[in-house]
């Protein structure tokens, strides 16, 4: 038993060391990745203050590294809300768009912009009004399903008839003022073009915030998957469990579409990936999730960046989202062929 321990614990670190050094190999490469390309040598060099040319500070520290900050941070975020919300669902399809927050999000970008005036010119409101519609729409789904007090079928299914519902109205304003179809895209979709350092002011409180949150749910999550009746007789309060970590994945996913847009497929891929390196313990998979999904998200703008060298103007605004959406779609059906096969 002691073996078997110190040997998942020493997996554990194996992999957490990996991955670490992998996205800190992946960062310096984005932040050097541009128009000018910067060295790595040179990148560090000018993080620290010590540019080998003046210019090469300035493209890092107003140009650079608020996109290379925001993308590990989002990607962790929806990483941890992807893996609260397989805990809870007992499904490894579920992702954090089933929580209505990312179509709660959007909606209130939507109505900020239709019926705000000069509404563009006050584009550092956006975060604050996208984080404000993923709160709203989580309240919604708290009152549909009585205080969580339904089944996780029901659960999902109710987040996915949210999240239709807002999808629906806000197709229904962008088609009465369609001058406003350019901006609301890159929302849906996702993306971290034109990241400054206000967004990253915006995005850092909430992770500082909703990431420990998520962290100190990992024995709640772990009782939950052994089923309602074992957690039952375990003397887990059913309902309030499952409210923790509902609140907690939608409190993630509002921080990290309230800056980056509803990027999807990342809060599936990154906990199933560390499922499969570490196990089905939540105390390993959890921050195992945080850091693939962080490296998922920043090598696929990396694919943005290059495609935006390659191609030029045609691809220098391909938005993230894009990407993910490209890769995680494949992924997405192998997950269902996969779980059929199991099931047989």
């Amino acid at each position: 038993m002691m073996r078997t321990l110190k040997a998942r614990n020493g997996r554990m670190c194996f992999f957490i060391t990996i991955w670490s050094i992998v996205l800190l190999c992946m960062f310096v490469l984005h932040v050097g990745l541009g128009s000018v390309y910067v060295s790595p040598w040179q990148v560090i060099r000018a993080i620290a203050n010590r540019p080998v040319e003046p210019y090469q500070r300035w493209i890092i520290w107003n140009l650079r590294l608020p996109r290379s900050l925001i993308a590990p941070v989002a990607g962790g975020m929806l990483g941890l809300a992807g893996a609260l919300m397989q805990a809870l669902t007992r499904n490894p399809l579920a992702e954090p768009s089933l929580t209505g927050v990312s179509a709660g999000s959007i909606f209130g970008i939507v109505l900020w912009l239709v019926y705000m005036p000069n509404a563009e010119a006050m584009p550092l409101f956006l975060p604050l009004v996208a984080f404000l519609g993923g709160v709203g729409s989580m309240l919604v789904m708290y009152a549909l399903t009585r205080q969580l007090k339904d089944e996780p079928f029901v659960l999902v299914l109710k987040g996915v008839i949210v999240s239709a519902v807002l999808s629906s109205a806000s197709s229904l304003f962008l088609i009465q003022h369609n001058n406003q179809m350019p901006t609301v895209m890159l929302w849906i979709v996702g993306s971290l073009n034109a990241k400054v350092w206000s967004d990253w002011l915006t995005l850092w409180p909430w992770a500082l915030v909703a990431i420990p949150l998520g962290i100190c749910c990992c024995r709640l999550a772990n009782v939950l998957q052994l089923g309602a009746d074992v957690a039952v007789s375990l003397g887990v309060r059913l309902q309030h469990a499952r409210l923790c970590l509902f609140l907690v994945a939608a409190l993630l996913t509002a921080g990290a579409v309230s800056v980056v847009g509803a990027i999807s497929f990342v809060g599936l891929i990154g906990p199933h990936i560390a499922r499969r390196l570490v196990g089905h313990d939540a105390f390993r998979v959890f921050p195992m999730s945080m850091l693939v999904s962080a490296c998922l998200l920043l090598s696929a703008d990396f694919v943005t960046q290059i495609a935006g060298q390659i191609f030029g103007n045609i691809a220098s605004a391909l938005p993230v989202g894009a990407v993910t959406s490209l890769f995680g779609a494949p992924f997405f059906l192998y997950l269902i062929v996969r779980s059929r096969r199991e099931q047989r």
